[in-house]
């Protein structure tokens, strides 16, 4: 803990999630009573604002340091729960108020959970089973200090080894280096590095900023895609919100290497905390000299600025993206040229994902050697994953790349919850595939994951239980790339649209026979002709799950749902272990259950809207699904 110059050092520090994630989850009220809970003691406590904290589970999470001691953490923490743990760490000094504490505690076991103060309820160990499972197999490279910083803190980042990287790329003559990184040096230790883009596509990053620099023209131009649209998704909002700064690092680095003088981060407006966090870092890097027309006194000149994307998924390709930024319409262009020959106004730019920049720097840092020395032959270094969906522990992780579905979902999610079946994942959202639960030791890697039908995308990953309907997943994620489309192309405006009426048709039990060969050639037609990535990615859920599930299907061509999730296809009854509680008929909203006390209730099933009110409120399990 560093005092500012003239103050004492603080009697400890809490530090408090505060990203979207952890604000949704109430760490927002947390920190607001926690600042009342410290304002009446008598030594200073510093109150830290940090990073997302990773544990979307636990959320919202306190963590206390004190001088000399260990972390304490405590999760799942609310605004009732705060004034025990500051009671505990920072105890007062008088007697009066100790003795008013101990009265407080006292009186607040006889009535809390099972007896249990705050303390003993919150409190957790990074060596408990659960959090060393979440986090042992994880590897932080681009989330490096994972909860511990402060996102627009710009000292504490120099201070722990930020702009270290630029510095070394920077002329020899600053900071009295021996020599300085090249552009074609630097480009080279990406090379090595084996890294590639982040967003989806895998391409080699040191060849697009090679084609970048040797392409003719200027000025040139560098562009972080930050317009993460995949349902599911979380892992670019993360990383600006929380690294702004070692995004905006990873982008001067580029732009040293390629030649370039104006960068553009480009957000969803759907983000607004990492807009604001964004455009706080350029500010506090342009006031410290990292960003403006004198780079550190090194001459090189480079401006950044935010522009807020309109909300439109096809924006997430790079040629709809720049012509969004140049105020047209997010429509993708036939290539070539590709952007890295002629991109935004006409110059050359370069297009890479925010966590290809954020990886950037600790290569630079460290040297491609360590980066490469993780992951599989041809996919290197981590990836940052969104875990989310049928899993016990979800959130944010970065783990090396080659690790299995099954590692990440079992040993780090926790598996599904008590009661459930994993049946699958969706890797890479609407652009990415349903493996099942039979393919569950297949390596996170690019090759990998194409050889059974997936994609990585950005790195979205949702589990799927027993409980799932597949059909219904296929068609939820198609409704969603059939409304993105932005119909430039006919395969993906029409070929889309056809797909998605027969899937509504088999989930409305309406479908005929040859529905599921057709749905099968309009998806290759798709997959074969749309004009984009997202187009000729769209198919890929459908693609999966026919050819991992295709039982399902065919049950519903016969008018079933095996998992009970397509309401047209599922009847509700009530059996005879039926009390006569009444509780179902008080609780159905469409008075499809009349109330006839200690007697066997029915379900009209006219009037059934399938809401399942009926079997959550049942104290009996009488009522079945069929």
């Amino acid at each position: 803990l560093r005092p500012n110059p003239g103050e004492a050092a603080p009697a400890g520090e809490v530090r408090v999630g505060l990203g979207s994630c952890c604000i949704a989850g109430g760490s927002d009220k947390v920190r607001i009573a926690l600042e009342d809970a410290l304002d009446g003691l008598d030594e200073a406590v510093h109150v830290k604002r940090v990073s997302c904290v990773a544990m979307c589970h636990q959320t919202p999470l306190l963590e206390v340091i004190l001088p000399g001691r260990p972390p304490h953490l405590y999760a799942k923490v609310q605004p009732g729960d705060v004034a025990d743990i500051v009671a505990r760490h920072f105890p007062p000094r008088s007697r009066g108020a100790r003795i008013r504490r101990r009265v407080g505690h006292w009186l607040e076991s006889l009535y809390s959970d099972e007896g249990r103060g705050a303390v003993e309820r919150h409190s957790i160990d990074v060596r408990d089973a659960p959090v060393a499972a979440f986090l042992s197999r994880q590897r932080r490279l681009a989330t490096e200090y994972c909860g511990a910083v402060d996102p627009t803190d710009l000292d504490e980042y120099v201070r722990l080894g930020g702009f270290g990287a630029l510095r070394a790329c920077l002329p020899a003559t600053l900071a009295g280096k021996a020599e300085a990184l090249s552009p074609e040096a630097i480009i080279d230790t990406i090379g090595q590095s084996g890294l590639r883009g982040r967003g989806g596509a895998g391409f080699p990053t040191a060849r697009k900023w090679e084609a970048v620099r040797a392409a003719a023209g200027a000025p040139k131009y560098i562009v972080c895609n930050g317009d993460e649209g995949d349902p599911g998704a979380f892992m670019d909002r993360m990383i600006l919100e929380s690294y702004p700064f070692r995004v905006i690092e990873g982008m001067l680095i580029a732009s040293l290497a390629i030649g370039a003088h104006e960068g553009l981060l480009y957000i969803r407006a759907e983000y607004p905390l990492a807009v604001d966090r964004v455009e706080e870092a350029i500010r506090l890097c342009e006031q410290a000299g990292y960003v403006g027309g004198d780079v550190l006194g090194s001459g090189h000149e480079f401006r950044l600025r935010v522009m807020r994307a309109a909300g439109a998924f096809v924006c997430g390709e790079e040629s709809a993206l720049l012509a969004a930024v140049e105020g047209r319409r997010g429509t993708p262009a036939y290539r070539p040229p590709y952007p890295a020959q002629q991109g935004l106004h006409g110059c050359p730019t370069l297009v890479n994902n925010t966590e290809t920049f954020a990886l950037v720097p600790w290569i630079v840092r460290h040297g491609a050697g360590p980066f490469a020395e993780l992951g599989t032959a041809r996919s290197k270094g981590t990836k940052v994953f969104s875990l989310a969906g049928k899993v016990r522990r979800g959130g944010l992780i970065e783990v090396p790349m080659g690790i299995t579905i099954r590692q990440i979902v079992e040993e780090i999610g926790g598996g599904v919850p008590e009661g459930a079946t994993f049946k699958a994942v969706q890797v890479g959202g609407p652009s990415g595939g349903c493996i099942p639960a039979a393919l569950a030791d297949t390596p996170i890697d690019y090759e990998a994951l194409s050889a059974v039908g997936a994609m990585m995308g950005s790195g979205g990953l949702v589990v799927l239980d027993d409980g799932d309907c597949m059909v219904e997943m296929a068609r939820y994620f198609l409704s969603f790339t059939q409304w993105e489309s932005c119909g430039k192309c006919t395969p993906c405006r029409v070929g889309t649209k056809r797909m998605l009426e027969i899937l509504e048709r088999l989930c409305r039990g309406e479908a005929e026979a040859g529905d599921l060969e057709q749905l099968e050639r309009l998806a290759g037609i798709v997959q074969r002709s749309s004009l984009c990535g997202l187009g000729k990615t769209a198919p890929n859920p459908v693609l999966t799950t026919l050819r991992y599930f295709r039982e399902e299907f065919e049950a519903h061509v016969d008018g079933r749902c095996p998992a009970g999730k397509c309401k047209r296809l599922i009847t509700y009854l009530i059996t005879d272990d039926c009390t006569g509680c009444t509780k179902c008929a008080q609780g159905c909203p469409a008075d499809a259950i009349a109330f006839r006390p200690y007697e066997r209730h029915e379900i009209d099933a006219e009037k059934c809207t399938r809401c399942n009110a009926c079997y959550e409120v049942c104290p009996v399990d009488a009522v079945k699904v069929e």
